[in-house]
């Protein structure tokens, strides 16, 4: 009886690179590095690679993908930009933040890669490995976070493999990523602007650009336009209970801030300073580390909902969510 293979691990230099962009070039799947989190990468042109996508992640079908490219000019190539879009391009790409927008129908990416929808999500990212992947391959990159679908994001090439070793061909180790979060995703695919799902390009630095968002709350009624929408999402086994103010010794306690909370079995402080930036670089490590503790429940305290902020509540009442 064979075993079944193994995802090799590549380092992140020019000869890894290389050899991870030949093999999305084959239609292979490639996680790699961003500074938000990992992405499982696949030709958002092949869908045969990105029905290998969906299946190593266990990924429902009407989840779409947001598509990576190296520059905002082949961005333009397949997704209608008007002036908002434009300058949110110049402000803040590289960077953590995915435009919604109307998809050029000639651009030749895979239906599948999003959901059959008339809009694509896209952005240029600010890691260095990611760029040079995207500039070797040339076209757009569907990437997704490489995790299992719901599951806990991963910020570490041990994560990946973790969640999904044997069920992709490669990871690029380019070591922990920088933001922690995934990137805010924004609507520009009708007259009103609005965020879809909260990340660390604020709303307030939006606002700055483009003027007043639309205030309405986002739910996951009707086709999904951008990932980060069900319900549930981001969720480690262990059950969260969150905005504790006291914790049993059976739990464990992702805490915050300079007093944590007394009599957890084990305790993890996403900032003992309170800095919201340190909270989302620690937020899915933290939580693994939690789940791994074999506690009852994670109970979680309070996080101001400024700012970063908005984004980790976001974040952790999906995952708590049952």
């Amino acid at each position: 009886m064979t075993s079944a293979p193994k995802t090799r691990r590549l380092d992140a230099d020019a000869a890894g690179i290389a050899e991870a962009a030949a093999i999305l070039g084959k239609g292979g799947l490639v996680a790699f590095p961003t500074e938000t989190v990992y992405g499982l990468g696949a030709l958002a042109t092949d869908a045969d690679a990105i029905a290998r996508v969906f299946r190593a992640k266990g990924r429902p079908a009407h989840n779409p993908l947001i598509l990576h490219v190296a520059t905002t000019a082949l961005a333009h190539r397949f997704a209608v930009f008007d002036d908002r879009a434009d300058r949110l391009a110049a402000a803040f790409w590289p960077g953590p933040l995915t435009l919604v927008l109307p998809l050029n129908p000639e651009a030749g990416i895979a239906r599948a890669a999003i959901a059959g929808l008339d809009t694509v999500a896209v952005r240029v990212p600010r890691h260095p490995t990611a760029l040079r992947l995207l500039e070797t391959i040339g076209g757009p990159v569907a990437a997704p976070s490489a995790n299992r679908s719901g599951q806990v994001s991963p910020t570490t090439a041990d994560h990946v493999l973790a969640d999904l070793d044997g069920r992709i061909d490669v990871v690029l180790d380019g070591g922990p990523v920088e933001v922690g979060i995934e990137s805010t995703v924004l609507d520009l695919s009708g007259a009103e602007a609005r965020i879809l799902r909260p990340g660390s390009t604020t709303r307030a630095a939006i606002e700055r650009i483009i003027g007043r968002l639309h205030a309405g709350e986002t739910t996951a009624d009707g086709p999904l336009r951008s990932p980060g929408l069900l319900a549930r999402h981001y969720a480690p086994k262990t059950p969260l209970r969150l905005d504790a103010t006291s914790v049993d010794r059976d739990e464990a306690l992702l805490a915050f801030g300079p007093d944590p909370l007394e009599g957890a079995g084990c305790t993890l402080n996403l900032s003992a300073t309170g800095n919201l930036d340190e909270a989302a670089h620690n937020l899915y490590a933290m939580l693994r580390s939690l789940d791994a503790a074999g506690a009852r429940r994670i109970a979680v305290m309070t996080l101001p909902e400024a700012g970063l902020g908005e984004a980790l509540a976001d974040r952790l009442k999906r995952a708590a969510s049952t």
